[in-house]
C-alpha cells in the first residue's frame, strides 16, 4: 500500500507462488476465486523475505485450510503484465511447486475464494493455460519448465 502511493498503479515486479496441490489419490485441491468466478490452484504473493517454498505452503493454509509439504519446483516463469480491476499493473515471477496433502479439511479459508474442492483428473474444470501446464508437471516426473528449456 506504502508503496502504490508513491508510484500509483504503475507496473511493479512482485514474486509469486503457485502450488498444485496433490493428494494419495491424485486429486488437486482448487479454489474458485471470488474475484472472477473461475477455479484455480492456490497461488499468492510472497511476504518481504519470505522462501518461495514457505510461502506456497502458507498461501495453501491460508486459503484453504489444508496443511501440505513440497515435494519439489516444477516452474519458473515471468507471466504477462496483469492489470487488476483498481488499475495496478504487476509483473509477476512464479515458482510453481507440487504439492502433498498433509492433512487438514478442505474449505473456504478467507475472503480470496467461494469454494475449496478436491478434483480427481476426470472432474477437473477448466483451467488458464498456465495452471494446466503446472498440473500436468506436478502429475510428470519431468525436470522443471523453464521458458528456453527444452519442455519450454
Amino acid at each position: 500500500m506504502a508503496l502504490r502511493a508513491h508510484i500509483g498503479h504503475a507496473a511493479i515486479p512482485l514474486p509469486g507462488v503457485t502450488a498444485v496441490v496433490l493428494d494419495d489419490d491424485d486429486r488437486v485441491l482448487l479454489v474458485r476465486r471470488s474475484d472472477n468466478g473461475r477455479w484455480a490452484l492456490t497461488t499468492g504473493c510472497l511476504e518481504p523475505g519470505e522462501q518461495p517454498a514457505a510461502g506456497a505452503l502458507r498461501e495453501v493454509m491460508e486459503e484453504t485450510g489444508v496443511t501440505a509439504t513440497v515435494e519439489r519446483l516444477i516452474a519458473v516463469e515471468a507471466l504477462e503484465l496483469s492489470t487488476y480491476p483498481n488499475g495496478d499493473q504487476v509483473h509477476w515471477l512464479d515458482v510453481g511447486f507440487h504439492c502433498r496433502y498433509a492433512g487438514g479439511a478442505a474449505r473456504v479459508n478467507d475472503d480470496e475464494s467461494t469454494e475449496v474442492r478436491w478434483f480427481t483428473r476426470a472432474d477437473v474444470p477448466e483451467l488458464d493455460e498456465r495452471q494446466t501446464r503446472y498440473l500436468a508437471l506436478a502429475r510428470d516426473s519431468r525436470a522443471p519448465f523453464f521458458v528456453g528449456s527444452p519442455y519450454g
